[in-house]
């Protein structure tokens, strides 16, 4: 495989995550402390906690671990789920064994950068279908008839979406299977922010619950905040598929740290009440970025997203690179802006920047972002 491009997003983190003073563009959920997972422990997972040996742990997971996942799809088992150190690992191996030379690929843009790199390097052949603002980022259907090949080997899709935060209407999702399924072709699906939906009924199926090759990816860090674990997973009924990519994992991780899977089991039995806490950061500062938007509507165009992050046009004269330069330079205001989104499949809107809704305490953020437009543009 050749060598992989720089991650324009990732390495804009490494300048900017931990520096800037106001991360506005997070796409995780805020964290809880060891101190308040450990309090939603049962006594059983309190004493696993307690008593646990730091040895190795099985490549794919412990059985508990792989049943407790399990348990958050509907008809699934631990025999179906393979897990990762992270998300990106997961996604790292289910491309290289879901495609090779010769193949062909579908992905959805904008996207997250790898879900494109990864395909274009393994398989070359690779083929985008947009999500259009004009539809409200809907997938068009018609987009990916067009661009199916007899060689087309993988579908891949990510709702709600990175970095529009919009969820599929559900008869499309539904008609995107059955496609899928009369041609064999596998689905792969980032549902990283799966549980974030601020609205319970938009949510979607996930694709290993309603088709026999779904390919759903998971992690801990975005819908349950606790990115420091780098517990991921792949859950599909292809058992065949989940025992390549267990293979490519024993030259990656290995497998992953003991202590990460007895938190993360400790996370998904609370689910529901993690889950709740973090829809209801999500819906409040919707709110409140709302009413901040309204404030500067000739600069910006926002429409509360249905999971955790917005794709917000900006549209000043000076462009949204930079203003998301000065943003952060002169105010601490960290801001994704397009050019971290750019595909080399279709145009990405280059008017447009990503913010987050999942963290608490976003007020500092808005003050200071409202002192630099009073700054330096008189508003």
């Amino acid at each position: 495989m050749t060598t992989l491009p720089d991650f324009r997003l990732e390495t804009h983190f490494s300048r900017w995550e931990f520096t800037a003073r106001f991360n506005m563009a997070a796409s995780d959920a805020e964290t809880l402390t060891l101190r308040e997972l450990l309090a939603l422990a049962d006594e059983e997972d309190r004493a696993a906690w307690e008593q646990m040996a730091l040895g190795y742990t099985p490549t794919w997971g412990t059985p508990d671990l792989r049943e407790t996942i399990a348990s958050t799809y509907a008809g699934l088992s631990g025999a179906d789920i393979l897990t990762f150190a992270g998300a990106e690992e997961g996604l790292y191996c289910a491309m290289l064994a879901l495609l090779g030379p010769g193949d062909h690929a579908i992905v959805t843009v904008p996207n997250y950068q790898s879900m494109e790199t990864l395909p274009v390097t393994v398989a070359g052949a690779v083929t985008g279908v947009p999500l259009r603002p004009e539809n409200g980022w809907q997938l068009d259907l018609d987009d990916v008839r067009a661009a199916l090949r007899p060689e087309t080997k993988l579908i891949a899709v990510n709702f709600p979406n990175n970095p529009t935060g919009v969820v599929l209407d559900r008869p499309i999702f539904a008609d995107l299977v059955e496609l899928c399924r009369a041609r064999g072709i596998h689905l792969f699906s980032d549902e990283v922010y799966h549980g974030l939906e601020r609205d319970e009924a938009r949510r979607l199926p996930q694709a290993a619950e309603v088709y026999e090759k779904g390919v759903s990816l998971n992690v801990m860090s975005k819908a349950y905040g606790l990115a420091g674990l780098r517990i991921g997973w792949i859950a599909s009924r292809d058992h065949a598929l989940l025992q390549r990519m267990e293979r490519m994992k024993h030259y990656l991780s290995i497998c992953n740290a003991r202590p990460s899977e007895v938190l993360a089991r400790i996370a998904l039995k609370a689910r529901r009440t993690i889950l709740d806490r973090t829809r209801g950061l999500c819906a409040a500062n919707a709110r409140t970025l709302t009413a901040f938007f309204a404030d500067y509507a000739d600069l910006y165009d926002w429409s509360a997203p249905d999971g955790c992050v917005g794709f917000v046009r900006y549209r000043g004269q000076d462009g949204v690179e930079e203003h998301c330069r000065r943003l952060v330079e002169e105010a601490g205001v960290l801001l994704l802006p397009s050019s971290l989104f750019v595909s080399d499949l279709l145009p990405v809107p280059q008017d447009r920047f990503r913010i987050g809704t999942g963290r608490k305490d976003m007020q500092p953020g808005l003050d200071a972002w409202r002192l630099f437009l009073k700054t330096a543009y008189g508003r």
